[in-house]
């Protein structure tokens, strides 16, 4: 049994426009690049021949990818609209204190393939064992996980939404 791939509805649109680019215009293109080198004639020793097919063979391997994933998709819809929910949960944006290095930083919990530690907020996959700990906290509860270097952290939940 495939696993499902939890997704905001931003994240699939995202990947449905990716596929979209890749069959069309990276294809397109690619095909483009694939005559103009075989207009060279001798294709053993044609390195734009064998670069366009290497490309082609990974995009039409991307393509495989997002359509296996889209028949997996589970979208899932934020909750907390309208402050109902007390506890984190899945696709929340959520302020941590790091009570150790007295700092707050936020965290949008996304589905793996959304994941993008450099967007802001932070977006970390359900998977992580940041999301782990936090699961099922409250405001102002407090955790603690190991930080980069190892050592022992104690975060705080400061706010969700």
């Amino acid at each position: 049994m495939s696993q499902i791939i939890y997704l905001t509805q931003e994240g699939f649109a995202k990947l449905q426009d990716e596929l979209k680019y890749l069959q069309t215009e990276k294809r397109q293109d690619i095909a483009e690049k694939l005559k103009e080198a075989i207009s060279y004639w001798d294709l053993s020793e044609n390195s734009e021949y064998e670069e366009a097919r290497n490309e082609q063979a990974q995009v039409e391997l991307r393509i495989t990818e997002i359509e296996d994933q889209l028949k997996r998709v589970e979208i899932i819809k934020e909750e907390n609209k309208k402050g109902l929910v007390k506890k984190v949960s899945m696709w929340m944006v959520v302020m941590l204190e790091d009570v150790s290095e007295n700092f707050q930083e936020e965290y949008k919990i996304v589905g793996t393939t959304e994941a993008d530690i450099l967007a802001k907020p932070a977006k970390i996959s359900n998977e992580s064992p940041l999301w782990k700990m936090l699961l099922w906290k409250k405001k102002w509860e407090s955790f603690e996980l190991k930080n980069k270097a190892w050592e022992w952290s104690e975060y705080k939940v400061i706010d969700f939404k």
